[in-house]
């Protein structure tokens, strides 16, 4: 689970965690094409942190730079477990 804490320990600028996800309902749902999605979470400059998605034959820096926000909090708790203060520094 992600704290506050680790996310102040987590170089700024760094990707902390990635994963594959379906565009379905169920899964991480942008556009309901029903194929994989790669989603990268990643510290911004401050201690704030984002999450974002593309298809999944982008590489992650690509998914960093031109991937599409992750704005549902049912996704973004799902995908990156964290507590309330961590949650808070999400950057929508």
């Amino acid at each position: 689970m992600l704290t506050l804490q680790m996310l102040k320990d987590i170089k700024p600028n760094t990707i902390f965690a990635t994963g594959i996800a379906k565009d379905e309902a169920g899964g991480l749902h942008m556009a309901n094409t029903g194929r994989e999605l790669r989603w990268i979470a990643t510290r911004g400059g401050i201690h704030d942190w984002a999450i974002y998605c593309h298809f999944s034959d982008r590489t992650e820096e690509w998914i960093k730079s031109y991937g599409d926000k992750v704005n549902s909090a049912e996704h973004i708790k799902r995908l990156v477990p964290c507590d309330n203060e961590a949650f808070e520094m999400y950057r929508y």
